[in-house]
C-alpha cells in the first residue's frame, strides 16, 4: 500500500484579517450606541402630528357574536359590527390586556384619534396606550376611520 497524502485543495478566497477586524468593530460600534440610546430614555418617535378629529368610543360584545360600538360621552350607538373583525378585536384584546394587567376594568372609553397627516391612532387613556393603526394597511385603518364624525377622514394610505 501507498501512502499518499493528497496535494492541499485550492486555496479559499479569505477576506483579510483587517476587513474582518473592521466589520467586528463596526458591529460593536453600532451595538453600543443603540444600547446607549435606549438606556439614555430618550424619545426616538417623531412627534404626533395634531390632532384633527377624535371619538371615545366603548366596544361591546353582543349577544349574536357581533361588536356593538357605542359613543363614550353620549352613550348613543355609534356602529355594529358583524362577522368576524379579526383585526378589530385582536386590536381591543391588546388593550384590553393591558388594562388587566394595571387592574383596570373596561369601564373607560378609547380614543380613536385622527392626525392631521392622515395617520390614525387608538389610544387606551386609562393606560397611556396606544396602536398606531396605519402601520396595519389601508384596510385595516379603514375599520376604524368609518367610526369617526363624519367617517370622511382619509387614513394616510388611501389618499
Amino acid at each position: 500500500m501507498s501512502n499518499t497524502l493528497s496535494a492541499p485543495g485550492p486555496k479559499r478566497d479569505v477576506l483579510p484579517r483587517g476587513v474582518l477586524m473592521a466589520i467586528g468593530v463596526l458591529v460593536l460600534v453600532t451595538l453600543a450606541g443603540t444600547a446607549f440610546v435606549r438606556w439614555s430614555g430618550q424619545d426616538i418617535r417623531e412627534p404626533d402630528a395634531g390632532t384633527v378629529a377624535s371619538r371615545d368610543l366603548r366596544f361591546d360584545d353582543g349577544a349574536d357574536g357581533s361588536i356593538i360600538v357605542t359613543d363614550g360621552l353620549t352613550g348613543e350607538p355609534a356602529a355594529r359590527m358583524s362577522g368576524e373583525q379579526g383585526f378589530l378585536r385582536g386590536t381591543l384584546r391588546a388593550l384590553a390586556r393591558e388594562r388587566r394587567r394595571a387592574g383596570i376594568d373596561a369601564g373607560p372609553p378609547f380614543r380613536l384619534l385622527a392626525r392631521a397627516d392622515g395617520r390614525l391612532t387608538l389610544l387606551d387613556p386609562a393606560t397611556q396606550q396606544r396602536i398606531d393603526l396605519e402601520s396595519f394597511g389601508p384596510a385595516n385603518a379603514a375599520v376604524f376611520a368609518r367610526l369617526l364624525p363624519g367617517a370622511a377622514t382619509k387614513t394616510k394610505s388611501q389618499e
